[in-house]
């Protein structure tokens, strides 16, 4: 047992020096300084951001809505002078009429197409429900009549939405016969505008909201349509409907009450394009960096205490033999802790290597996929460009405006392709609908018309006469068609007389079948794994056929190859046939 009698009395502990008391109020006055200084910046440097990033969506805005309707005002002026459509109304025989206007419609991706007799009547239409109906007194009708230029109108629906429409008149030598009618799809702006925590609204010369991502706004002046549904709702409103809550940046979910607007001209008949922004992400970005800086300055508070802690220590030596036992058990706790910490810190960088290798990988395997889905569109742009180029120089523009347009229509091409290459990883039927596949075969030709001019290739169709129609996506089968007729096309590099033969047929199902005469092959088991290729390394990386037999499973039918009798590889694209009742189904929905 320990005397407590003769035990010594220590020295009284020392306290706190009167220098490390001034480093205290130093270092308490400066994080003061510091984060004081740092709101206000912050504050003005993320406000004018926020700022400059709305004015950007906004002129975006209304760039694409000024595009889209420039794309549609000339084609009144074509469909007017259509040797077709003006027989059709001279004979009243509309037989052939609404097939080509449905023909038209898909070209130009127009809303809808409507033809008007001399009397208003609709005797063709791309939707069946407007034929036969009358519109002698519709505003379209009228000013095109009184008018020898294409018009523009903008009539509002019963349900509260607006419709926006070319019209132009159809004269023969004997007068008006007709009008033609085009339909301009404005509302697809409307959702592609919600949910990026912008609410946005566009008004008329007169200043009525004819387009808004708060449906309750149209057909009302700004200030009434505001009154009625703050900016604020109108944000909160467009958050809570979209679809994927996922991909919606993070700033959206914390709204305030403040907003800021920013309105542009739309050079378009008067109209204006405003946008209300909530300021409520820039306080969030301010105090989150706000708490980084006091964090780091309580770390400096807790280290400075740990020195002055320890300079205690040191000074407190004639404690030390009593508390021997404990500096032990500290020690090894210290060393545990410390061990912990480092196999952590271990676990930690392991952790993040593994994230980012799979994040290597995966952007390899896309970057791969992109070079090769667009090295058709590349080349067939190449050739055209040299063909323009040629047609110029021997003063042939009308026919270089040609190969121009077919240089657009690529374009368009590779920038779908770019969002169908998603479709490898996961399934998407949103923009399934009833499809000829006779239209996919003649367009993959098309597009593989520069490499078969370049070569001596045996092409033999066999196709139906009448449609072979399909529920899908029309690129997407057209992907698939250019894959195996590029593969076949490289099949039979090493023959002497190539041949690749396309064979559509309706049974049960649709079989589109792409057969060449090369040398067949080797590893079917493997054949539709990605990045297989039996290519030379620089020709082919492996994924056509992955990409290719997603996509067909993806349309709900399958892919399948195999070696022909005679030598030659044969693959088969089997796909649910559309029969007549369904497609009735599809056109009522």
């Amino acid at each position: 047992m320990v005397d407590l009698k003769k035990r010594p009395v220590p020295p009284p502990r020392p306290g706190v020096s009167l220098r490390a008391r001034l480093v205290l109020v130093a270092l308490i006055s400066l994080a003061v300084f510091v984060v004081f200084f740092s709101n206000r910046l912050l504050t003005e440097r993320y406000t004018e951001t926020t700022r400059n990033r709305a004015e950007l969506r906004v002129a975006l805005y209304s760039g694409n809505l000024l595009s889209e309707l420039q794309r549609n005002s000339v084609v009144p002026l074509l469909l007017s002078r259509d040797p077709a459509l003006i027989n059709a109304l001279n004979s009243a025989d509309y037989s052939q009429s609404t097939a080509r206007l449905i023909s038209y419609r898909d070209e130009i991706e127009a809303a809808s197409l409507m033809l008007l007799d001399g009397g208003g009547r609709a005797v063709a239409a791309t939707t069946r429900e407007a034929l036969g109906s009358q519109h002698r007194t519709n505003p379209y009708f009228v000013e095109a009549l009184r008018s020898s230029e294409t018009v523009f109108t903008t009539v509002q629906t019963e349900a509260g939405s607006y419709e926006f429409s070319y019209s132009r008149k159809i004269e023969d030598s004997d007068g008006v016969i007709g009008v033609i009618v085009v339909n301009v799809d404005l509302r697809k702006f409307e959702s592609s505008w919600s949910g990026i925590s912008d609410a946005v609204l566009v008004t008329d010369s007169e200043g009525n909201v004819i387009l808004a991502t708060e449906p309750r706004w149209r057909g009302k002046p700004e200030g009434e349509a505001l009154a009625t549904v703050s900016a604020t709702d109108a944000i909160r409103r467009s958050v809570r409907d979209a679809a994927d809550w996922s991909g919606l940046p993070s700033d959206v979910l914390f709204l305030g009450e403040e907003v800021m607007r920013h309105e542009s001209r739309v050079p378009f008949q008067g109209w204006r394009i405003a946008s209300f922004t909530s300021y409520a992400s820039v306080r969030e970005k301010v105090n989150a960096v706000l708490a980084l800086e006091i964090m780091a300055f309580a770390m400096l508070l807790s280290l400075l205490f740990y020195l002055i802690s320890r300079r205690a220590q040191f000074r407190s030596v004639l404690f030390a033999q009593e508390s021997a036992d404990l500096r032990q058990l500290n020690l090894a706790l210290q060393r545990e802790i410390a061990e912990r910490k480092r196999a952590e810190e271990n676990l930690q960088v392991a952790e993040q290597t593994l994230a980012q290798s799979s994040k290597l990988a995966a952007l390899g395997e896309m970057s791969a996929a992109v070079s090769h889905e667009l090295n058709q569109p590349l080349a067939a742009m190449k050739t055209y460009l040299a063909g323009a180029k040629l047609l110029l120089q021997r003063k042939r523009p009308d026919e270089a405006l040609s190969s121009f347009q077919r240089i657009d229509d690529l374009i368009e091409r590779m920038g779908a392709i770019t969002r169908q290459l998603k479709s490898y990883a996961r399934k998407g039927g949103d923009a399934f609908e009833p499809m000829d596949v006779r239209d996919s075969v003649s367009t993959a030709l098309s597009m593989m018309e520069p490499q078969l001019k370049s070569r001596e290739v045996r092409i033999t169709r066999n196709i139906p006469r009448e449609p072979v129609m399909v529920m899908g996506d029309r690129l997407r089968l057209e992907q698939v068609l250019i894959n195996l007729l590029r593969n076949a096309l490289d099949a039979t590099k090493t023959v002497d007389l190539p041949q690749v033969d396309i064979i559509v047929s309706r049974g049960d199902y649709v079989l589109i079948t792409v057969r060449d005469n090369g040398n067949g092959v080797e590893d079917l088991d493997n054949l539709f794994e990605p990045f297989y290729t039996t290519k030379a390394p620089g020709d082919g990386v492996g994924l056509g056929l992955a990409i290719s037999s997603g996509i067909v499973t993806d349309l709900g039918g399958r892919l399948t190859a195999r070696n022909g009798q005679d030598g030659g590889a044969v693959f088969e694209v089997e796909l649910p046939v559309l029969d007549d009742e369904e497609m009735d189904v599809e056109a009522a929905e």
